[in-house]
């Protein structure tokens, strides 16, 4: 790399961003983006979730592939995708003299096993046979296995969240430290121990179905009672047992999805995401991995998730990398939204993240957000389908044309880690507590009612129901169709007793 580039203000492009433009690649975007002045300016500036950080003139690494392979390890953070892209067209000679000329430094031992790793090539050096163990990824910086796996060759801690198959990324960013300090756990046990047992289990039948009329209302389905009624036994399940192994996930989506569309194994066609807009014409939002690459990918997170399982991951941490990870990849002709929801749900619970026995509905509130939502699945499907070329066919059927499965391998899922822990607090603080106020409101009402007039609790549901869709009063119509033996007196004084709960 003896030439560098500039960008438009003159300043030399470093790190991931001259390795990207010396050999032309194509890649998602990475969070963070160098620059070297050619003066003393340090600057920098966040846009759209990308940090662009300026650097004094001394910060220029050198004009070497090594160079700037380890500019990007310090400063600009361990992005597999880009590393592997980089691997695959970068001189191996130009790699083995990097390593070479300092197999003991941190840099040069991570970059040896990551292009081990990422390729499956081995690099024609011994081993290292003395000193002590670094760590693949800073702790500090990532979330990463309590307990990493030592590599011997080149005396690592490999502590990635997955392998070679599927492995994402997520950052320590300053959003999820302070998640992490708010202990939801903590916050959500507190709510509930306000309330009495008998409280909690009608309110849990609710939050139940809640959840499940939710996960299907996002992809605007209206289950039958029967479809709700299995979904919601699924629900009940997700804290006893593991469904992340691949013939739980088959018998998942045949119990979620209508009987005509039930899978026998992963599919084997192309699946994307996209609306009609006229006549053979299709907006394509997303576009599944190719079909040849789901069994892997699915086999490695699955092995993921065995390793975040025994690794101490954080909880909310592990559901974000293993769900989305699982809608990402699509595997599925049918369900896979409803199962991406259904596996944060099975994460936490097994994790002790919500009380025993327990459920709060994320769909519910991922529903009231949905633009939310749909943001945390366009911050991978948008810049994906920049680089996914595919055709579609008279019948709508797409063939992808080039090789995507990287982009889906090694995920930086940072924003939906975010974005998970946002849907988790606003249903703790919104979902949860405003529905167990309510059922506790309604109950004291309900006991303010029977004070005034010991009536039926169907009829005292009904006329709580009348009022409440007519602004806390009685209408002429209701009172003459339904309530015609209450006194004016009785009305006046049950319609108080509503307003003011």
């Amino acid at each position: 790399m003896n030439e560098h580039s500039l960008d438009a203000t003159g300043m030399k492009v470093t790190g991931y961003g001259a390795l990207i433009e010396k050999f032309g690649l194509d890649v998602l975007p990475n969070w963070h983006r160098s620059l070297v002045a050619t003066g003393n300016t340090h600057r920098v500036d966040t846009t759209a979730g990308v940090t662009e950080e300026v650097y004094p003139a001394r910060y220029w690494p050198g004009d070497t592939l090594g160079d700037h392979l380890q500019f990007a390890l310090k400063y600009d953070g361990t992005n597999l995708a880009i590393l592997v892209s980089v691997f695959k067209v970068a001189p191996q000679d130009e790699i083995q003299q990097y390593v070479a000329s300092a197999p003991r430094g941190k840099y040069t031992r991570r970059v040896w096993f990551l292009y081990e790793m990422l390729t499956g090539v081995e690099l024609p050096l011994a081993d290292l046979g003395t000193g002590g163990y670094i760590d693949l990824l800073d702790p500090d910086e990532y979330y990463t296995m309590a307990e990493p796996r030592r590599v011997r060759r080149q005396r690592i801690n490999d502590n990635l969240l997955g392998d070679a198959r599927f492995c994402p990324t997520i950052r320590r960013t300053a959003v999820l430290r302070s998640f992490e300090e708010a202990n939801l756990p903590e916050r959500c046990r507190d709510i509930v121990a306000k309330y009495p047992p008998e409280l909690l289990k009608r309110a849990m039948s609710y939050l139940y179905k809640k959840e499940t009329k939710s996960s299907f209302e996002i992809e605007h389905i209206k289950p039958t009672s029967t479809r709700t009624e299995r979904f919601v036994s699924l629900l009940h399940l997700a804290e006893k047992e593991d469904f992340c192994e691949k013939g739980r996930l088959i018998d998942l989506q045949n119990r979620t999805v209508d009987p005509r569309f039930q899978d026998t194994d992963y599919r084997g066609s192309q699946n994307y995401v996209g609306e009609t807009v006229a006549w053979q014409k299709e907006k394509v939002h997303f576009a599944g991995p190719r079909p040849q690459d789901v069994t892997e990918l699915m086999e490695g997170l699955l092995a993921s998730h065995e390793r975040m399982e025994t690794g101490e991951v954080f909880s909310v941490i592990h559901a974000a990398a293993i769900a989305y990870g699982f809608v990402f990849l699509h595997p599925f002709e049918d369900g896979n939204g409803r199962i991406h929801r259904f596996l944060i749900h099975n994460i936490l619970a097994r994790h002790g993240f919500t009380p025993a026995g327990f459920i709060f509905p994320v769909s519910a509130s991922m529903l009231q957000n949905i633009a939310d939502y749909d943001a945390s699945l366009e911050a991978f499907s948008k810049p994906l389908m920049m680089l996914v070329e595919y055709s579609l066919d008279e019948m709508g059927r797409m063939t992808v044309q080039n090789d995507t499965a990287i982009w889906y391998k090694y995920t930086d899922m940072t924003p939906q880690a975010e974005a998970l822990f946002r849907f988790i607090e606003q249903t703790i603080d919104t979902e949860l507590a405003e529905e167990l106020a309510f059922l506790a409101n309604y109950d004291h009402t309900k006991q303010a009612i029977q004070a005034v007039v010991d009536m039926p609790d169907r009829q005292i549901d009904l006329f709580i129901r009348f009022c409440l869709q007519n602004n806390g009063h009685l209408s002429a119509n209701r009172r003459t169709s339904h309530f015609k033996f209450l006194s004016d007196m009785e009305v006046t004084r049950i319609e108080a007793a509503i307003r003011s709960a």
